[in-house]
């Protein structure tokens, strides 16, 4: 059974001793959850602060992206080796900003994905078409490529700890939410690539998130989908209420 996982991507946001606050905060609100595996991925600069402040409790900590070399000449980069240093078990890669803001490939983002795997990093893949791709009915078609790029290579041990999270671009900081309908229709359609690519087993295991303004008032129909594994949380997961309110969905 593959449990829920629940991940906050701050983004750019929060300095040291605001996400202290924030991080404080949310252990109070979630510290009796189980269940759900909950992650925060905080920006490079606060990473140690709230690593520290976590230590013990049922959070986990990621980070927001990695470059995949080890060391080098590589100014303003940092590796997945530095980010485990500091406490990150997940590194977030692919995220849709980065693919359009900072014209990452899905080439890029594969070698991420086999540098976090050399590492014994958990990966947190992004995957997801713009609103013209899918006005242009092109959702599936971005969707096999992104899943086929972004898996190339990696191993089925790899793949125990990854994560896919599906955000459609368009549902992205715009208020949009994709329908329950429309995201289960993209992550059993994901689900079944991973099954062409490797085999029914690791489809079965691989957990695939939604994100695409999840707050707490369409979470609970959103984790009915059978193929909602869990959440990845921008706005809402600035606020510590709304975060925890989010971990701990009710499957209605």
């Amino acid at each position: 059974m593959r449990k829920p996982m629940i991940a906050g991507n701050w983004k750019l946001h929060k300095t040291c001793s605001e996400a202290l606050e924030l991080v404080n905060e949310l252990k109070n609100g979630v510290i009796d959850i189980r269940d759900v595996e909950i992650v925060v991925a905080p920006v490079y600069t606060t990473l140690s602060t709230v690593s520290a402040a976590i230590e013990g409790t049922n959070i986990t900590l990621a980070a927001q992206n990695c470059y995949p070399e080890a060391t080098g000449a590589f100014t303003g980069e940092v590796s997945p080796a530095m980010l485990a240093d500091v406490g990150c078990r997940y590194v977030i890669i692919g995220h849709s900003e980065r693919r359009q803001l900072l014209g990452e490939s899905d080439e890029f983002i594969n070698c991420k994905a086999h540098a976090l795997a050399e590492a014994d990093m958990g990966i947190i893949l992004c995957i997801g078409e713009t609103l013209e791709e899918r006005e242009a009915d092109q959702m599936l078609d971005i969707l096999r490529r992104q899943v086929r790029l972004g898996l190339k290579g990696l191993d089925e041990a790899a793949m125990a700890s990854l994560v896919i999270a599906y955000e459609p671009v368009w549902a992205i900081g715009t208020g949009k939410t994709a329908t329950d309908e429309q995201a289960q229709e993209a992550h059993a359609f994901i689900r079944a690539l991973i099954k062409e690519h490797y085999n029914q087993e690791i489809a079965a295991q691989t957990r695939i998130l939604y994100g695409g303004s999840v707050k707490p008032g369409n979470v609970d129909a959103l984790m009915t989908q059978p193929d909602v594994d869990g959440a990845l949380v921008g706005g809402a997961s600035l606020k510590a209420a709304d975060f925890a309110r989010i971990v701990a969905f009710e499957k209605q």
